[in-house]
């Protein structure tokens, strides 16, 4: 059972590529653009009065020291695609393990119908949940997951 987490500020990480949404390989993560997404994330949270805050690198070490900024910054939630980095960074696991903040994994494509070496994330024994395979979608799920709304 899934226990109630509510969370008034949520940090959004988007991983490495993400930033390419809408003309990288569309035919498996859509045509919808990043700004797409965080202007719809921005739009739901000021519905619901939380702040949010957005972050996309396609540096580990940028992504990793951002992690680290929740620690004076007052975030209360993650939403994160670590993108390629779910199945290779120990680094940012560890970042985001220290934290102990609650944190919902997001995938845009399902990550278990692509390459078997997709299959293996170093995050989802972390994440207080997992959203795959839903586009955009996910991300609204997830914020909505922490605001209840």
């Amino acid at each position: 059972m899934q226990k109630n987490i509510t969370a008034k500020n949520i940090l959004v990480i988007h991983g490495p590529n993400l930033n390419l949404l809408g003309i990288r390989e569309p035919d498996i993560y859509g045509t919808v653009t990043l700004e797409d997404i965080n202007r719809r994330l921005l739009e739901m949270a000021q519905a619901t009065n939380v702040q949010l805050n957005i972050f996309q690198n396609n540096s580990e070490g940028m992504l990793i020291d951002r992690v680290h900024a929740t620690f004076r910054d007052g975030t209360e939630a993650i939403i994160i695609n670590p993108a390629g980095l779910t199945h290779t960074s120990v680094a940012l696991r560890d970042a985001l393990a220290a934290t102990n903040l609650p944190f919902v994994e997001v995938h845009l494509s399902n990550i278990y119908a692509r390459e078997s070496f997709r299959h293996k994330s170093f995050f989802s024994d972390l994440a207080v949940g997992i959203v795959s395979g839903l586009g955009y979608k996910g991300y609204e799920f997830a914020l909505q997951f922490f605001t209840k709304s």
